[in-house]
């Protein structure tokens, strides 16, 4: 069977000395044996994961097969999952839509002094298929010199984002479109409730400049002084420091994580060498490679924050300190439908919703009253009982990422109805005044 192998120039020059070495003399050894990953990390991150595994287990071989996860899942759906030993990535639906199928098998491996949690984040499947290796947290990055030219304090929280002085100067990921963007939606709505969310995210539309998927990314727009503050996940903005960019991530007072996942085919070729991966991740050597000043990511294993430099972000201490409250797994079956309604009522219409808040904005600094056309832009088309119907969530489930654009709902249409009349019956209102 073929297998799309991508491997590193390491792992490349490491087989051509072995096979010159078996023609210069005879083979004392068995050669190793190949542990075939599916993953979607950053080469820099999997090379060194891959040299110090085999470091440690010189008995295996990785191989690498780069995914992307709308590619993973067809991928693995093949017969025998395609000969992948082991699929390893930040996609938490991937892994539960596929555990629902039978594709992993129970997972055996080491998870001393491994929590099963972190404030409301699971970090091990409650079946038992896959456990998370890894996390990220949502925040803001800014250019530390762009808001000092510009007189603005660095955002401490979601609601900082709504303060008018940033019109125009908010990157941010449009969440039906953008990979990582969805649960950012429904972080503000645990946080803040699901009117007061709503609110607030009309407001920060007002002042944001939308990031489209394949267009430019939320760091490039902050880095280049377009934007202020840009809404993120870490990973994207420790890369970018990494390669020089005068940024800094900030994690807000409400946040969430995201965990990467890994998890063993029901059908791997070489279950131990699966096993001893998995169990290299998750152990102390592994999860400190997380923490290398040119990676920087969240390890799931408390330990490894153990002499980290000041400032790194520890979200188990965040979460005893109660700023993790966001429940990932809780959000999930919703996160479709919210990117939806953000994408009918602040995607489509955000010239009109920008001009609108400009005018209202304007209306109440000179003292006037227009509490009701406040309202009407701050109000979503469908009410949180409604949102949290099973049948109608369930419409949403393939909707994230650009998966079917182009494709409207009935329920959309009616959203763009009800959206449309509550913007013109807040123009009404602000025509009345003056505004």
């Amino acid at each position: 069977m073929y297998l799309d192998f991508t491997p590193s120039r390491r792992t490349f020059l490491a087989g051509l000395a072995a096979l010159g070495a078996a023609a210069s003399g005879p083979v004392f050894a068995a050669a190793p044996r190949p542990v075939v990953v599916m993953t979607n990390f950053q080469d820099e991150l999997v090379s060194r994961f891959e040299a110090a595994f085999e470091k440690a287990h010189p008995e295996y071989r990785l191989q690498v097969n780069w995914r992307m996860p709308h590619d993973a899942a067809p991928y693995l759906r093949q017969p025998a999952q395609g000969g992948i030993d082991v699929y390893w990535a930040a996609s938490p639906r991937t892994f539960a839509s596929l555990a629902r199928e039978g594709t992993w098998r129970k997972l055996a491996v080491d998870r001393a002094g491994l929590p099963e949690r972190v404030g409301n984040t699971p970090l091990l499947d409650a079946d038992g298929y896959y456990t998370a290796t890894e996390m990220a947290g949502f925040g803001f990055v800014i250019a530390p010199a762009v808001l000092a030219a510009r007189k603005l304090a660095p955002p401490k929280d979601w609601s900082d984002l709504a303060d008018p002085q940033l019109a125009g100067q908010v990157a941010l990921p449009i969440p039906a479109r953008v990979g990582f963007a969805p649960p950012i939606v429904e972080i503000v709505l645990q946080a803040y409730g699901w009117e007061r969310g709503w609110a607030l995210w009309s407001q920060i539309a007002a002042n944001a400049v939308l990031v489209d998927r394949g267009a430019t990314f939320v760091t490039d727009e902050v880095s280049s002084g377009r934007c202020a503050v840009g809404v993120s996940i870490d990973f994207f903005v420790t890369s970018a420091i990494a390669n020089g960019a005068a940024l800094e991530f900030l994690y807000p007072i409400h946040t969430g994580v995201n965990q990467a996942n890994a998890a063993i085919t029901s059908s791997s070729p070489n279950p131990a060498g699966a096993k001893a991966f998995v169990d290299f991740l998750l152990s102390q050597s592994g999860q400190k490679i997380l923490t290398h000043p040119d990676i920087r990511r969240l390890p799931v294993r408390p330990s490894a924050y153990d002499g980290v430099p000041a400032g790194y972000f520890n979200p188990f201490a965040s979460a005893a300190a109660g700023h993790l409250p966001f429940d990932g797994e809780a959000a999930r079956p919703r996160l479709g439908l919210s990117s939806a309604v953000f994408e009918q009522m602040l995607v489509l219409p955000h010239e009109e919703i920008k001009a609108l808040w400009q005018r209202l904005r304007s209306a109440e600094a000179s003292g006037k009253s227009i509490a009701a056309a406040r309202k009407l832009l701050e109000t979503p088309p469908v009410t949180e009982l409604q949102a949290n119907d099973d049948t109608l969530r369930q419409q949403f489930a393939n909707r994230l990422e650009g998966n079917l654009r182009g494709q409207v709902l009935d329920v959309e249409r009616h959203w763009q109805t009800v959206c449309a009349q509550q913007r013109k019956q807040a123009r009404q209102i602000l025509d009345e005044v003056g505004a």
